[in-house]
């Protein structure tokens, strides 16, 4: 791949890799997990093969579909007239416990044995629990690259006033990722963006635990398969994430936007889940409590997040240029007003802090103390260095 260097040649702050194995051998034994999806299928016209599938895995199967999806898409693969195998229904716009309830008394009065999320993170997430709990078989059908949400095994559950409640870890990670690149280059760009802001938090957050030797999303600690493609997702957002905005722009299909589409949704899902979250994510569950953030994309915060964990950390300046300069250049949040609080007290931003910092947060998978007033320093650093770069 153009711009990259092997696998093995890649080098960790510090000697990271080259430290790790005299650490390991001084701590109690421990397990090393990792988690996949059971299939990921990617490519042009990839829907075509949902029919074959849901009948691979059950024989009566739901699709939850926004809105869009179920107006726009299902037509035109003609899904919706296989009605002696599937049904739509549609989503309701959060996925809360309402929602996942109400999805729940469907699948029963259904009887269905597989579940089909179509659409965006909180579509998926919705049909992932869902499935969970009743014990079926799930598909994820992503229509936009915006999150790393579709091959995990867990999923954030939130408030019917879209607060960040809690995660919620399924049993098994999706039977089956099917991702229709047609479908992903046709919707707005903003989207894509939004997946490469959540993408780029992977690496960093992987680095974070490994160097503390944090326990990963999966109950356990990093592999290396799960720390070298949390690098991997980092190179390829790098190398291609200008030319692939570029392409879904235009709504076409290039090698960049397949590239792109593969690291936010599966080097990231896998990235994320097997090597750990930290500071990034939770200043998103932190600003995710104020209302005038609700607008803006998960990974649009999370980008801002990355940067915040940059200064909290004492980041390299190479590094942090080079953060800055590819979200200023694909056009992710980097000062507040981009995350339309531009105008937040110290006391507001307080409230983020704190909330970022709760005992459960990744945060405390920093190598380092971390507490409210050490967030919100780093927050503003953030901010401030995003404005005066713009100047």
């Amino acid at each position: 791949m153009n711009g990259f260097l092997p696998i093995t040649q890649h080098h960790y702050m510090n000697g990271l890799m080259d430290n790790h194995q005299e650490i390991r051998n001084l701590q109690p034994a421990r397990n090393f997990k990792a988690a996949f999806p059971g299939k990921y299928i990617q490519g042009a016209n990839a829907l075509a093969e949902l029919p074959g599938l849901v009948k691979l895995l059950g024989t009566k199967g739901i699709i939850l579909a926004s809105p869009t999806i179920k107006k726009q898409i299902l037509p035109k693969y003609n899904i919706q007239a296989h009605e002696d195998w599937i049904s739509v229904e549609e989503f309701q716009g959060e996925c809360s416990e309402k929602e996942i309830n109400r999805l729940a008394a469907i699948i029963r009065s259904h009887k269905a044995d597989i579940m089909v999320g179509m659409g965006g993170g909180k579509t998926i997430d919705t049909a992932k629990i869902a499935a969970d709990r009743a014990g079926i078989a799930v598909i994820i059908v992503p229509t936009i690259a915006a999150t790393d949400a579709p091959c995990s095994g867990c999923a954030v559950i939130y408030t019917e006033q879209g607060v960040f409640d809690s995660v919620y870890y399924q049993k098994m990670n999706p039977q089956v990722v099917l991702v229709d690149t047609n479908v992903i280059a046709a919707a707005p760009t903003r989207f894509l963006v939004a997946g490469m802001g959540d993408a780029l938090s992977t690496w960093f957050e992987a680095r974070s635990c490994e160097q503390s030797q944090s326990v990963n999303e999966c109950g356990g600690y990093s592999t290396m398969t799960g720390i070298h493609l949390a690098k991997l997702c980092y190179d390829t957002l790098l190398c291609y994430g200008p030319a692939a905005k570029l392409a879904c722009e235009h709504d076409i299909v290039t090698p960049a936007l397949d590239h792109i589409i593969e690291a936010n949704i599966l080097l990231s899902g896998i990235g994320f889940e097997s090597s750990g979250l930290a500071t990034a994510h939770s200043v998103h569950n932190g600003l995710s409590a104020l209302n005038e953030t609700h607008s803006f994309f998960h990974g649009e915060k999370v980008a801002f997040g990355v940067l915040t964990g940059l200064h909290l950390t004492d980041a390299l300046p190479a590094e942090m240029e080079t953060v800055y300069s590819f979200c200023e250049q694909i056009g992710l949040p980097t000062q507040f007003s981009d995350i339309g609080i531009g105008d937040i007290s110290r006391v507001k931003l307080m409230e983020v802090a704190q909330k970022a910092c709760a005992p459960a947060e990744g945060i405390h998978h920093e190598a380092m103390h971390v507490n409210p007033d050490k967030i919100m320093n780093a927050m503003i650093a953030a901010d401030a260095m995003g404005r005066a770069r713009k100047r």
